[in-house]
């Protein structure tokens, strides 16, 4: 009879087995019973709906959705493909925000299929799936970027999308319009339709992004054919006009251009008057000095690091001795503290260049590979972390604990990571570049590790040549930093992070934090 021990390897091949086919959503016949119950009683697996099941880490807490967050959209498009096969998509309104660059996990995922009975399937965490009994599908293809999710084609989606799209998502609306490159598409759909309507409404909205010829195209076709336009501006406020760099760009990049064109106005407006920039800039550096232990303590214990303020001390005055004194041996807290203060030097250096005229965003784009490097190159001497750990931006996909934002894929990093540094270039306002360029950073997470202490000395290095003092996260105050990250993030709502960094601001110019 076999062991208990060997019923779970023996079970566990068959789980690998599935997941090397690329399954998420797995029904309970796939398994035998006896490898179902295993698996359960071990924490490999965890039932979604009555008999369907998503593997999972043993150790994951009960309400931890991280792994969950992971894998909604390839359980989704597993679970429909299983029953439908390939009739079925997801509704043309969500079709949109996802081929818009879209990377939240939405709580409720629509879809259509021929087969479907109207019925709202409840999943994990508070999530759900409706299934819509469709007369006539749509054409759609899977998206791989979207976990094989089958997406409405844009132009049948941008017809079949109820008006309100544009008023409740109008980034993802005008990334969609500007996606098209031409109408011809479009019009065939709008022609064969009829739909009057729906070609007035998307024509204005082509003339509303600064497409007036596609939108004479689409009027003056829908007339010739004998058909009434009136046209009828389906966008509720003014867009911004956008200078683009020149070549042709991602949704992902649009929806960057177009998150920083919106969010700066809120910006602004929750921080007070700029302080006069500092001219002394010794007196500038001893007063970043005078916080760097307060600092690297709440920085790093924020990202769960342990540290003290006695290690944070040896490891600036030098005493700090890994070879000679067993307490100091190397341990990942003591590198992270080392890797802290090498970066938190270069940082100054940077300091002084922006305080001397130099563009911030210039300097941030030439020094971020050696703040990373210095962050991590203790670990990587200490044999923490493998020497390759330093190359660069992730070559692999990454999760927030507890947020349904997913990080970019990482296809999309480097293109976006260009982008971000010219808009922190082109950018006239310190607190803009401080909020955004601290929100941006870690809305693409463009490494492995260390993206929140990146992010955060990228503000300080934005405020303080401003006038601003250098400005500490508390850790006391971690889980309202990461929720106003989320609110910015899964529905673009920069007011509760940018009142937040202008409260700390204004709070430690008067009062700087104890030292811990």
């Amino acid at each position: 009879m076999p062991k208990p021990h060997e019923k779970l390897a023996s079970a566990l091949e068959a789980l690998k087995r599935l997941q090397d086919d690329g399954l998420q959503a797995i029904p309970g016949p796939r398994f035998s019973r006896t490898d179902r119950e295993v698996l359960l009683r071990a924490g490999f697996l965890k039932e979604v709906i009555r008999g369907w099941y998503v593997p999972r880490r043993p150790d994951e807490a009960d309400g931890d959705t991280t792994s969950w967050c992971a894998s909604l959209r390839e359980f989704i498009a597993d679970y429909a493909t299983q029953r439908f096969g390939d009739r079925w998509h997801v509704n043309p309104e969500q079709s949109v925000l996802l081929r818009s660059g879209e990377r939240m996990v939405p709580r409720q995922v629509q879809i259509w299929a021929a087969e479907g009975t109207n019925q709202t399937v409840q999943l994990l965490h508070g999530c759900s799936l409706f299934i819509y009994k469709a007369v006539k599908l749509l054409p759609s293809a899977p998206a791989p970027d979207c976990g094989r999710l089958r997406l409405v084609e844009l132009p049948a989606a941008l017809v079949a999308a109820s008006p309100t799209l544009f008023i409740q998502n109008p980034i993802a609306a005008q990334i969609a319009l500007g996606a098209l490159p031409d109408g011809s598409d479009l019009l065939r759909i709008l022609l064969e339709g009829p739909h009057p309507s729906v070609a007035g409404r998307l024509a204005s909205g082509f003339r509303a992004i600064g497409r007036a010829a596609l939108a004479d195209e689409i009027v003056g076709a829908m007339r010739s054919a004998g058909h009434g336009v009136n046209e009828a501006n389906p966008f509720d406020k003014p867009l911004p006009r956008l200078l683009t760099g020149g070549r042709p760009e991602s949704p992902y990049v649009r929806r960057l251009r177009l998150m920083w064109a919106e969010m700066r106005g809120p910006v602004i407006a929750a921080f007070p008057q700029p302080p006069v920039a500092p001219k002394d800039i010794d007196a500038l550096l001893k007063d970043v000095e005078a916080r760097y232990v307060s600092d690297a303590y709440h920085s790093l214990s924020i990202e769960g690091y342990r540290v003290t303020a006695t290690l944070i001390e040896k490891i600036r005055d030098g005493s700090w001795d890994p070879d000679g004194d067993e307490k100091d041996r190397a341990t990942r807290d003591a590198m992270a503290a080392r890797g802290y203060f090498e970066a938190h030097n270069l940082v100054k250096r940077d300091l002084v260049r922006v305080a001397r005229g130099e563009n911030a965003g210039t300097v941030f784009r030439n020094s971020l590979p050696g703040w990373y490097q210095s962050l991590f190159s203790p670990s990587v001497q200490a044999g923490i972390l493998k020497a390759s750990d330093l190359a660069g931006y992730r070559n692999d996909q990454v999760f927030i604990r507890g947020a349904l934002h997913v990080p970019l894929s990482k296809e999309a990093v480097r293109e976006c990571m260009l982008v971000f540094f010219d808009l922190l270039e082109a950018e006239t306002e310190p607190q803009v570049r401080a909020v955004l360029g601290h929100f941006v950073f870690v809305y693409i997470h463009p490494y492995m590790d260390g993206n929140g202490r990146l992010a955060r000395f990228l503000m300080n290095l934005m405020l303080v040549p401003a006038g601003h003092v250098w400005t500490v996260i508390p850790v006391e105050r971690r889980d309202e930093y990461m929720d106003a990250l989320e609110q910015a993030s899964s529905y673009a709502n920069i007011t509760p992070f940018a009142r937040f960094v202008a409260e700390l601001a204004g709070q430690q110019a008067k009062q700087p934090l104890p030292r811990p």
